[in-house]
């Protein structure tokens, strides 16, 4: 038997309390001789939760990249693909580059898309596996088979993205049914049928706006209705959903809300987004990610999804303290629930799978992300003050 004990500790910025961990799991009590752990009267939250990135892609730990590639989403895609053979990129070491990055700022779960394409085949997929298996302990990793360079455009792909599930990858992936395959019904009717076939969920890249991306939208919703596919398909970026036309859109999500489609948010600078309160209020499960990393796409993001969660904040103009906390709900309890986390949270018998952040309210947490104290995994401590008990390779 292992224990632990939290003392001074301010679960969800309650008041002050000791939290017992036993074998893992907060406890009611622990036995005498437990290990004590002096929290200061930081805050204490659940694990971080990265909804949506991509471990395959990331260029940490490499020279800088100069980028000049064209502005359309086609450019980038060719471009990425590319360059993956260039600069030889190795999908396990840069997979866990960023894995190790994400643990020290207390992220305890990571899904993430991988690419799936007829030039570099399994290649990342294998990769992120053997990254998943060698943090074992410190991270969990879901996998999404993701056609980034479309299925229907590259015959092919939807062999390989049959064998990706069939390795043991969680989830299907698609992308803009319209606007990259041009084919939404085949795209649709291939990704929902290998959701059918291996019994997995759905997440599925749509960067589409406006009425091209509610055409898309109202396509996912009548197949995940049809298929009695409710609580297990998702929506990543969502574009459409921050269209002008908002009686428009409070259709959209009212349907989101009845079959039980989930939205998963990067809050970019460059698109319009999801708005949060009204995903809230209809009880649409929303989770949020860091989507690229410094990638061949662009040089931003640092894998902190307390800074993801400000950003989320700020794009929704989120200011009184309990809209504020909202953001920090996506990206945590919002992301597991997607992700269906089992024993999720800070209850007893929920792992114990926390971070211990600075701040004396949860919305000052969101605002000012200070270097995490303690992030700790099923009970194990994974990092201290900003850094990962791994070092990176």
């Amino acid at each position: 038997m292992t224990a632990k004990i939290l003392k001074n500790v301010r679960p969800m910025g309650a008041e002050l309390s000791d939290l017992a961990i036993v074998d893992g799991r907060f406890a009611a009590d622990a036995p005498e001789g437990a290990d004590l752990i002096d929290c200061g009267g930081h805050i204490l939250i659940p694990g971080l939760v990265e909804a949506h990135t991509h471990l395959d892609k990331s260029l940490l730990g490499l020279a800088w990249y100069s980028n000049a590639v064209g502005p359309n989403l086609m450019d980038k895609i060719d471009n990425e693909r590319a360059v993956k053979t260039t600069l030889g990129l190795d999908p396990q070491v840069q997979s866990e580059r960023q894995a190790i990055l994400s643990i020290s700022h207390g992220t305890t779960h990571i899904r993430s898309h991988v690419d799936v394409d007829t030039q570099h085949g399994l290649a990342g997929v294998e990769g992120i596996m053997a990254t998943r298996e060698k943090l074992a302990g410190l991270v969990d990793i879901e996998l999404v088979a993701f056609p980034q360079s479309g299925m229907m455009i590259r015959p092919g792909t939807l062999a390989l993205m049959d064998a990706a599930l069939s390795m043991g990858v969680e989830v299907v992936g698609g992308l803009d049914p319209c606007g990259i395959e041009r084919d939404p019904k085949g795209h649709l009717d291939a990704i929902f049928d290998l959701a059918d076939k291996h019994g997995k969920p759905i997440d599925i890249h749509l960067h589409e706006t406006d009425t091209m991306g509610g055409f898309s939208t109202e396509e996912i919703i009548a197949r995940t209705k049809a298929l009695g596919m409710q609580g297990k398909v998702t929506i990543s970026h969502a574009f459409c959903l921050g269209a002008m036309d908002r009686a428009y859109v409070a259709g959209l999500q009212d349907l989101l809300a009845e079959n039980g489609i989930h939205i998963i948010t990067t809050a970019p600078a460059f698109a319009p987004v999801p708005a949060v309160r009204e995903l809230k209020a209809l009880g649409i499960l929303t989770g949020a990610g860091s989507d690229g990393l410094r990638d061949t796409w662009g040089p931003y993001g640092n894998a902190d999804m307390l800074d993801r969660a400000r950003i989320v904040g700020q794009r929704n103009n989120l200011r009184r303290d309990a809209e504020v906390e909202l953001a920090l709900d996506i990206c945590t309890f919002g992301g597991a629930a997607i992700m269906e986390i089992a024993h999720y949270g800070l209850a007893v018998g929920d792992t114990a799978d926390c971070v211990l952040v600075a701040g004396e309210t949860l919305a000052e947490v969101v605002a000012q992300p200070a270097p995490r104290k303690l992030v700790l995994k099923g009970g194990r401590v994974t990092a201290r003050d900003g850094r990962c008990v791994l070092d990176a390779p």
